[in-house]
Formats: structure tokens, sequence, C-alpha cells
């Protein structure tokens, strides 16, 4: 594959993709979900489709599950694509190529602390609630706003992608092709090496001290967040799962 062209990982590929078409079904089941029982804010007149709930709760639940895998890489392996140390301020130069590439930055963070606020707020949602139009609920308001951050930040990327690389850019993310040193028959070693430099207690202190520490905090608390929404149906077994 030439160097020039634009190239994703494998592994990221996968991840992002499948990654990518839940967040989506979910997303638009979630519209569904709202324009089936709320509609405080409008809604489309779509035929009603049934336990759409359920629906919605399946394309969460895979996600959830997926979350982890995708966390990790992106906080590791995919930590350009994030937030950086200097992001805030580049985001000043409104306009420029580094503003759009910041602004990419931003949203694919923010996109990552939207889906733990998701994910967790409807772990903690019961079935009856919108049948009943018990709409008042802390957990449905937390869970309508990540509802709206994630389009926002799923917009954002897709259009700063378009803006950063244009349609190659886009493209190269479905491609099958991969070179040799990102073989999967080699993800095995990397990962054990990654789990080896994990182990490395001051290794891993002095990475978290030095290398974006804001990014860093903002990992603590995304994987906190994932753990947490595992754990939520334990000590809440009436919430939804």
């Amino acid at each position: 594959m030439p160097r020039s062209a634009h190239y994703q990982p494998l592994l990221l590929r996968i991840l992002h993709s499948a990654s990518g078409i839940l967040v989506i079904a979910a997303i638009i089941t979630g519209f569904l979900v709202y324009n089936t029982y709320d509609r405080r804010f409008g809604k489309i007149p779509f035929p009603q489709i049934a336990d759409i709930q359920g629906i919605h709760g399946t394309f969460a639940l895979f996600f959830l599950l997926l979350l982890p895998a995708f966390a990790l890489y992106s906080f590791h392996a995919g930590q350009k694509r994030l937030l950086q140390s200097d992001s805030l301020r580049q985001l000043t130069q409104v306009g420029r190529p580094i503003w759009w590439v910041s602004l990419q930055r931003l949203a694919n963070t923010l996109m990552l602390i939207a889906a733990v606020l998701a994910v967790n707020s409807g772990r903690m949602m019961k079935e009856e609630w919108l049948p009943t139009l018990q709409l008042h609920h802390i957990w449905y308001s937390l869970h309508l706003c990540a509802w709206v951050v994630m389009v926002c930040c799923v917009a954002i990327h897709v259009l700063m992608s378009t803006k950063v690389g244009g349609a190659p850019l886009l493209l190269s993310i479905f491609s099958w092709k991969f070179r040799p040193e990102d073989s999967p028959a080699k993800w095995s070693s990397r990962f054990r090496g990654w789990l080896s430099n994990s182990a490395n207690f001051g290794a891993l202190k002095n990475n978290f001290m030095q290398n974006n520490f804001s990014l860093r905090i903002i990992e603590v608390i995304v994987l906190c967040g994932i753990f947490t929404a595992f754990i939520l149906p334990v000590f809440f077994p009436g919430s939804e799962s």
C-alpha cells in the first residue's frame, strides 16, 4: 500500500466501524423512543415500532460491550485523534487548518464522555417510565442530554473528517487492505507488550504525569464510567439492562 495514501490501522477500522454502526443505530432508535413516548420538543409522524425500547436497549448493550476496547484503543494507540495539551490554544486559530483538526479532536473526546453518560443513564432508567409518561426522572433527562451531545459530536466528526481529509480519508476507514506490520497475527504480541508496560508502575506513573495530563484524567473518568455501567444493574436490579 502506498505510504502517501490515507491509511488507518486495521484494528481502528474494525472498532470504529462496529462502534459507529451501533452508535448510529442507538441514536436513531433513541429518537424513535422519544418520538413514541415523549414528543415535548416536537415530533415526526413516523409509524410506531413495537418494543422500540427493547430494540434501542439491544443496540446500546452491544455498544457497551464494545466500548471498553474502543476506549482503550482511542486513549492509547489513537490518542493523537483526541484532545491534546495545546488543543484549546489551537481552537483560537479559527479558520486555519489546525483549528479544524483541533475541533475534530475535541468532538472525538466529548463523544467518549457522552457515550459514558449515555450508557450509565440508560442503565439507570426503568422500562415503565416512558410508557407511563414519567418524564421527570433525572436519569431520563441526562440520557436525552447525552443523545444530543452524541448527535452533535458525530456530525462534527464526519464534517471535520471531510474537511481535513476529504473523500479519501472517509473511504480509508472502510478499506480492508493493511500493511504487513499491521497484520492481525501481530496483535497478540502488541497486546502483551502493552500489558507489560501497563504493569510497570513507574513507567505508568511517568506516562500519566507527563504525557497529556488532561487526556489521562479524561481516560480515568471514561474507564471508571464504563466499569460503573457494567455493575449498575447489580446494585439497581430494577434498572433497564
